[in-house]
């Protein structure tokens, strides 16, 4: 049996125009909330008694996290569009691996999470720096907003039966198989997790971008046991 017309590769039986507006309504629905939070807060701040720079400090916040909602759906979106090269030449891995771990310390610190980069020093993963570096920041965000108090994250580079493998995991909390299946899709948290900061979109984001490369990405876990995110490439 043939897929329908305008149906996108891949998702056999959902035309484009139905993908598109789900993502739409997606958008929509994850735009609200932040939307909604900030009315609340300057709603708060009119009444007798309030804290009005603490609650400032808060819609501040949320006005944060709506605009790194939108700059993750742009570059989604220019990811989809190709306007936006992955693939671009071969990038040494591990620096770029110590340099993320570098950076993201601070965050980690108040998570109670411990951050490693390790790993085979020659490897060369057929990514852009940038991407890269887009990759593994998502990855070890997902981490320090999930993994818990006291967990250790490694981000690691070697090779499985000869293949280039960038390997991300964590001893924390885990995930369920039914929370697994699904962590890869845009705008899904698990339900312990949506009061998390993040925007749902990260890990949705390192998929495409690995794919994009000829990679594939897999996940394992059981929860309270941590979770593993597997990421291998062609040479």
């Amino acid at each position: 049996m043939n897929a329908p017309e305008n149906a996108e590769p891949g998702t056999y039986g959902v035309s484009f125009d139905e993908l598109r507006t789900g993502f739409t309504a997606a958008v929509s629905h994850e735009l609200r909330t932040p939307l909604a939070r900030i009315l609340v807060l300057l709603e708060s701040a009119e009444l007798p008694d309030a804290d009005v720079p603490a609650l400032l400090g808060q819609a501040r916040a949320e006005v944060e996290h709506a605009g790194a909602l939108i700059d993750e759906i742009l570059f989604l979106s220019e990811l989809e569009s190709g306007k936006e090269v992955v693939a671009l030449g071969h990038t040494t891995a591990l620096p770029v691996l110590e340099e993320v771990v570098g950076s993201l310390g601070h965050a980690a610190g108040r998570a109670g999470v411990t951050l490693r980069a390790e790993g085979d020093a020659e490897i060369e993963l057929p990514l852009r720096p940038r991407m890269l570096r887009i990759v593994t920041e998502n990855l070890a965000e997902n981490a320090i907003r999930y993994a818990g108090d006291g967990a250790t994250f490694t981000l690691s580079v070697g090779r499985e039966d000869g293949t280039p493998l960038l390997r991300a995991a964590d001893n924390g909390a885990g995930v369920g198989e039914q929370d697994l299946q699904r962590m890869f899709e845009r705008f899904w948290r698990a339900d312990a997790s949506r009061a998390s900061r993040g925007t749902g979109l990260g890990l949705a984001i390192v998929k495409h971008v690995v794919t994009a490369a000829g990679g594939s990405v897999e996940a394992r876990s059981t929860p309270g046991q941590g979770l593993e995110v597997r990421c291998l490439f062609p040479e």
